[in-house]
């Protein structure tokens, strides 16, 4: 009897053992990703994951393309605009204007990304079509201030402040469209959900997630392949603590409900990043006019690359629509 109650008392000890390790394991891990997630000083261990979080498979043609345009329009002249934010946190963006404007787009780009990046493709398709841009540069990212990335819920009232700059600047007689990839897109459809002002003429969003919590279970459970319930828990907290917001839930779904101004959702059908069932979900949300461009084959951010033809028309009848 003695003998036994020793094996069931080493067993359960070592069970016990078992699950501190695993639950100090997951709680360090959670904390790294995090840190990956939010902090604007990226971990040294993933500077060189690659695709790692991403799963993004996007080839060589792709990317080289990418590099061209990327640096094509980092080397455009431009004005560096500087505006402190609704918080006091310095906003930087870069001002493009186009002779002859007929609408401005306010440029939002994704995470950790940049740019001149997310948009050197598509940018001369907007200069062509008598689009004066400015480039935003997200907080906790590249020169703008802010310690953390906030997944969209934070950076939704910036869109007001850099609206407010180009009504300043071109008055509000041109029709504004805010438009975002990634993130970006994330971020300008929270803003759908505000009181906007009326020059805001319509949304442009190419594959946003729904929200910053939905996101980072995806990829977990997805990419990553490690569990989330408890980790999911500790981000959400430490979101909170980091970014002095509870907002991790809330969702561009819920904004969707409330928005009053046209919307056109771009999303690639092979996203790895972000899953294209998040765009049909906002496509569903969305109480205004609303618009879906689906790009068969294209992975994330790659649906202008994938389909330049076919976007560019999507975009030119969105404009005639709304302008």
């Amino acid at each position: 009897m003695k003998i036994e109650t020793r094996k069931v008392m080493k067993l359960s000890g070592i069970a016990i053992a078992a699950t501190a390790v695993a639950s100090a394991t997951a709680y360090l891990t959670t904390r790294l990703l995090t840190r990956e997630a939010l902090d604007r000083d990226e971990p040294r261990v993933f500077q060189k994951a690659g695709n790692l979080i991403s799963g993004t498979q996007s080839g060589n043609a792709f990317q080289e393309e990418l590099r061209k345009a990327a640096e094509k329009l980092a080397q455009k002249e431009n004005e560096t605009v500087e505006i402190t934010g609704h918080d006091g946190v310095p906003l930087v963006g870069h001002w493009i204007p186009c002779e002859n404007a007929k609408r401005v787009i306010i440029a939002m780009h994704g995470w950790r990304s940049a740019w001149y990046k997310d948009f050197g493709m598509v940018s001369n398709f907007w200069e062509r079509n008598g689009c004066s841009v400015l480039y935003a540069e997200q907080r906790g990212q590249g020169n703008s201030g802010g310690d953390f990335i906030g997944f969209g819920p934070i950076e939704r009232y910036d869109c007001l402040d850099w609206i407010h700059w180009v009504s300043k600047r071109c008055g509000t007689e041109l029709p504004i469209y805010l438009c975002g990839v990634s993130m970006g897109a994330t971020t300008v459809l929270m803003a759908a959900g505000l009181d906007l002002p009326e020059n805001v003429h319509g949304i442009m969003a190419d594959c946003g997630f729904t929200s910053p919590h939905a996101i980072w279970k995806h990829v977990a459970n997805n990419n990553l392949h490690i569990p989330f319930r408890l980790r999911g828990i500790l981000a959400d907290t430490l979101y909170e603590r980091k970014t002095q917001s509870d907002a991790a839930y809330e969702s561009t779904v819920d904004a969707l409900r409330h928005c009053r101004i046209p919307v056109m959702l771009v999303h690639g059908a092979d996203d790895h990043f972000v899953p294209l069932e998040m765009t049909y979900e906002n496509y569903a949300a969305c109480a205004s006019p609303k618009k879906l461009f689906i790009v068969p084959g294209a992975d994330h951010g790659m649906s202008y690359f994938m389909d330049k033809e076919g976007y560019e028309a999507a975009g030119l009848d969105f404009w005639r629509q709304y302008d």
